[in-house]
């Protein structure tokens, strides 16, 4: 399943074995997870026939669509999903109807400028230079070219450029991540980020190439999905348990996919580690409480149930 480029450095007895690679995100949680509740169904079989699908290629690759063009779904009358939440105790489990996650669109931007000798800056066109004003240029994007009310964000988290102290690079690269909720805002910050590199380039006398590479859709939980989710997990961990997350995830996620195909909900599970509360997803030291592993089996057991007696009664 789904690991992430980053070399594991949590000491636990079953780290990574390949250097470079890492589940930190929970996605070995989330298998444990499924294998869990196929385990209870299986066991108390229900009125009905449950789907359970251990999806690859979540971080990047848009699993899901494959399993939808490999006709998965094509039976399946509603979904149910989950993921691992540091930010929540465990027994939480988060809700929110409506926009649940954001836009996860990727950003590659090359500047090419003229090399030259480090000393006579006079004679080239410096790359990195350039890249650099790009960056900060960016960050205005969003702190004065969008509405504050609508989340929005846009990260450069890579910048490779120049191959040595005393020469001036004819080449940079900048990738990064373009988040938000409204695709009005969203073509929107597209179009500033190419201008904004336009303009660097005239004024510079570069070339800057821009890529926007558009990745999943928001996740957005239909109502009856939502109300389902909500009635189990009030049922097994209680009402005060049951969070109404007060706003999207600027994360991105492509179960996306699937609830545009048919009705359901995607759900936090709360897994928050003591004295790890600090450490963020997608982090070399990333872990959870394993507790959250029999909870969620528990829940998506008895949400797959509950869902199927909804159905057979619309039936």
């Amino acid at each position: 399943m789904d690991a992430l480029p980053i070399t594991e450095n949590t000491g636990l007895p079953f780290s990574s074995k390949n250097p470079g690679y890492m589940h930190s995100c929970g996605h070995d949680g989330h298998v444990a997870i499924l294998i869990g509740a196929a385990h209870l169904l299986k066991e108390d079989p229900p009125e009905g026939n449950v789907v359970f699908i251990f999806q690859p290629a979540e971080e990047g690759g848009g699993g899901a669509q494959h399993i939808i063009e490999a006709g998965v779904l094509d039976d399946v009358d509603m979904i149910f999903g989950g993921h691992i939440e540091r930010h929540y105790k465990v027994g939480q489990i988060g809700l929110k109807e409506g926009i649940e996650t954001s836009f996860t669109d990727a950003l590659e931007i090359t500047v090419l400028g003229k090399g030259g000798h480090a000393a006579r800056p006079h004679e080239a066109v410096d790359a990195v230079v350039i890249a650099s004003l790009l960056i900060m240029s960016l960050q205005t994007i969003v702190s004065r070219s969008t509405d504050p009310l609508n989340p929005t964000v846009l990260t450069i988290g890579s910048i490779h450029g120049g191959t040595a102290y005393n020469v001036i690079a004819d080449e940079a690269t900048l990738r990064g991540t373009i988040r938000s909720i409204d695709d009005k805002n969203r073509r929107n910050v597209f179009k500033k980020i190419k201008k904004t590199a336009a303009a660097l380039a005239s004024l510079h006398d570069a070339e800057i190439r821009v890529d926007i590479n558009e990745g999943y859709p928001p996740i957005i939980n239909p109502k009856q999905g939502v109300e389902i989710a909500r009635e189990t997990a009030e049922r097994l961990v209680g009402k005060n348990n049951v969070l109404t997350l007060p706003h999207p995830s600027m994360g991105g996620e492509d179960f996306s996919y699937y609830l545009n195909e048919v009705p359901g909900c995607f759900v936090r599970l709360g897994g928050a580690k003591k004295g790890l509360d600090h450490v963020a997803s997608h982090s070399s030291c990333y872990d959870f409480d394993e507790e959250v592993i029999g909870i969620g089996a528990v829940y998506l057991a008895e949400l797959a149930r509950d869902a199927l007696r909804t159905i057979k009664g619309k039936d």
